[in-house]
C-alpha cells in the first residue's frame, strides 16, 4: 500500500481525477471507481475529461458525474483543488487541455497508471505497475491494502457494487477480454472476487460490445475494404477519412475494436489503424509476440505498451503521412 497517497486522501477534501483523450473501458472505470471510493469518504471529487465518455460506457455513469472539461467553467476547481489524480496515463499531453492548468495548480498530482514510458518528472506521488493488465487492477489491490490495514477496526469491504462493476469493466476491456498476454491468475482471481458483488459478466459485455449503430457497422465495412497487406503479410494497415465518419454518421470513437479484425489475419504481425481527425492523424499499433510496437509508436512521439500503443500526428496530412508510416514500419517485423 502506498502510505503517502492514503494520507492525501484522509486528510485532503478537495480532489479533480482526470485520464487521457478518448477514454476506454480501464480509463473510465478506474475514474468512477476512484471517483466512488472518495466519495464514501466524505470527500469533494469531481472528474474532468477532456472528450467525451463513449456511449458504451455511460452505463457506469448512470449519474452523469464525468464532466467534459470547458477551460471558463473548470480552470477554477482545477487551480483551489488539493489533490489531482491522472489515471490510466503517465504523460500529461494526453489530457490535452487541462494538462497546464494542472501542472500550474498547486495540488499534490497523483499518477495511478500501467503503461511503459514514466519518467516521473511532474508527479508528487504515484502508483505505477507496467506489469499490470490495467489501471483497474492496480485500484482494485490499492483498495484491497487499505481493506487490510483497516482490518482491526472490521470495517469490511471498501469496494462497492458499483466501484466492483467499474472496475471490473476496466480489467475486462484492457486485457481484451482477457486474452492478452499480462492476463494471468492474479487478474483471474481478482475478478473472481469482483463477480461475488453480483456482476453479470453478459450484461456487462453487452453494454460494452453490443451497442453498434447502423453506421458504426458501415464504417466497418468501409474499413474492411481498405484493408491492405504489406511486407509478405507480416504488417496489415488500414485508413479511414473524415468523410467516412460524416456518411455514415459516426465519428473517431466509433473504431474502438477495429484493430482486432486485422489481427486475426494468420500471418500478421502488427497491424495499423491510420485515421484522419480534423487535427491531425492519429495512428494506432497493435503486434503479436515480441514485436514492439510502442517502439514503433515512439517514431511519431507516442507511445503505450509492446503490443498496443498509439501516437497522434497534429496537423498532419493522411495522403502524406501514410506511405512514411509504413515504409518505417518495415523495420518492425
Amino acid at each position: 500500500m502506498n502510505k503517502d497517497i492514503v494520507s492525501l486522501i484522509n486528510e485532503k477534501q478537495e480532489f479533480i481525477l482526470t485520464s487521457h483523450v478518448n477514454p476506454d473501458g480501464d480509463s473510465i472505470g478506474s475514474e468512477i471507481a476512484l471517483y466512488l471510493y472518495l466519495k464514501s469518504l466524505g470527500k469533494s471529487a469531481r472528474i474532468f475529461n477532456y472528450s467525451p465518455t463513449p456511449q458504451n460506457y455511460t452505463f457506469l455513469d448512470k449519474d452523469n458525474i464525468i464532466e467534459q472539461f470547458d477551460e471558463d467553467k473548470h480552470k477554477g476547481f482545477i487551480e483551489s483543488a488539493d489533490v489531482i489524480f491522472v489515471l490510466d496515463t503517465n504523460e500529461y499531453d494526453r489530457v490535452r487541455t487541462l494538462a497546464p492548468y494542472i501542472q500550474d495548480s498547486k495540488a499534490k498530482k497523483v499518477l495511478i497508471d500501467h503503461h511503459l514510458g514514466f519518467n516521473g518528472i511532474g508527479f508528487d506521488f504515484y502508483i505505477l505497475d507496467t506489469d499490470s493488465p490495467a489501471t483497474g487492477e492496480i485500484l482494485y489491490r490499492f483498495f484491497k491494502d487499505i481493506e487490510a490495514e483497516n482490518s482491526g477496526g472490521n470495517q469490511g469491504s471498501i469496494i462497492t457494487t458499483d466501484m466492483a462493476l467499474a472496475l471490473y469493466t476496466a480489467i475486462l476491456t484492457d486485457t481484451g477480454s482477457f486474452r492478452y498476454d499480462r492476463t494471468d491468475s492474479r487478474t483471474h482471481d481478482i475478478i473472481s472476487d469482483l463477480l461475488g458483488y453480483g456482476i453479470k459478466p453478459f450484461d456487462v459485455y453487452s453494454e460494452v460490445y453490443n451497442r453498434a449503430s447502423i453506421g458504426k457497422l458501415h464504417l466497418l465495412g468501409r474499413f474492411l475494404n481498405n484493408i491492405t497487406l504489406v511486407y509478405e503479410g507480416t504488417i496489415a494497415y488500414s485508413t479511414l477519412l473524415q468523410k467516412d465518419f460524416e456518411e455514415t454518421f459516426t465519428d473517431e470513437y466509433a473504431i474502438e475494436g477495429f484493430s482486432t479484425h486485422l489481427m486475426s489475419l494468420e500471418t500478421v504481425k502488427m497491424c495499423i489503424v491510420i485515421t484522419e481527425t480534423k487535427r491531425g492523424v492519429k495512428l494506432s499499433f497493435r503486434s503479436k509476440g515480441e514485436v514492439s510496437s510502442n517502439e514503433f509508436a515512439k517514431e511519431f512521439g507516442g507511445g503505450g505498451h509492446q503490443n498496443a500503443s498509439g501516437a497522434f500526428v497534429p496537423g498532419g496530412k493522411i495522403d502524406e503521412l501514410t506511405p512514411i508510416v509504413i515504409e518505417k514500419a518495415g523495420r518492425f517485423v
